[in-house]
């Protein structure tokens, strides 16, 4: 039975359509940026942002760049290192508890934010007495609005190898479990583990509802707040943290292709 298949030209229109739909709002918000007091364009803005002069103004956003910055290496850690594990723990020893744990995973998801810091506040004021109410605190509230995005990414590679049948031979052959985890299963589960390190990177760059009704000074609450005295620069700090995500995925993928050429 034959398939049917859009043609070559079917595929390049909609190719089309939808690198428009993409590029326009980008090419729009790039040439907002270089507009100027007489109506032309330049990149007066864009050199504004090394001006000394200057740098008082967007001051709030380097500092809540730095802060998101922190927050994704928190968050990423807490990904690699606290879901990946139990992940793969749960998929080789207690297999009746994943349905129960892809639950619990996925449930974030269908939670408003704001119904989060409703039931984080109470907890973020314990936290703030015990060790303190650094911004970085707010890579817990992270860890969990990552979860569902992270399961998935993490999941859909653990899917595609065989856990089980790697661990026990390395096992037999003398490994311990740490070495298993790290140097047999990890690199079998590189491109889970790296697309679940973007979209946490990602989701922390562009949150704001937690970061702003828990009052903490972050990427997007700074630029919320810069926009009032120069709405410039905020669209152009979106372009360059756009630019930068894209080249992780641009890694991400390279490193990706690296792993197959491997296993192959």
């Amino acid at each position: 039975m034959n398939r049917l298949a859009p043609s070559r030209a079917t595929r390049g229109i909609i190719g089309i359509l939808v690198g428009l739909f993409f590029a326009l709002p980008l090419v729009s918000t790039f040439l907002y940026t270089l507009r100027d007091l007489d109506g032309g364009l330049s990149f007066d803005h864009w050199a504004a942002l090394f001006d000394p002069a200057a740098s008082a103004a967007i001051r709030p956003i380097w500092t809540g760049l730095g802060n998101s910055l922190v927050l994704a290496a928190v968050t990423v850690t807490i990904v690699l290192f606290l879901l990946a594990p139990t992940m793969i723990l749960v998929n080789l020893r207690f297999p009746r508890l994943r349905p129960a744990f892809e639950f619990v995973a996925l449930l974030p998801i269908s939670i408003p934010a704001i119904v989060l810091v409703v039931g984080l506040a109470p907890i973020y004021l314990q936290i703030g007495r015990s060790i303190g109410t650094g911004t970085w605190t707010l890579a817990f509230a992270y860890g969990i609005t990552v979860l569902p995005f992270a399961y998935r990414s993490i999941q859909a590679s653990i899917d595609a190898a065989d856990l089980r049948t790697l661990s026990e031979a390395a096992r037999s052959l003398g490994a311990s479990w740490v070495t298993v985890v790290l140097q047999v299963l990890a690199p079998n589960l590189r491109q889970g583990l790296l697309a679940a390190s973007l979209i946490s990177i990602a989701v922390v760059l562009g949150e704001f509802t937690i970061a702003s009704l828990l009052n903490k000074q972050v990427f997007q609450t700074a630029m919320v707040v810069v926009q009032k005295q120069d709405p410039y620069a905020p669209a152009i700090f979106t372009l360059l943290a756009l630019a930068f995500v894209f080249l992780l995925l641009l890694l991400i993928g390279r490193a990706a292709r690296g792993t197959r050429k491997a296993l192959s």
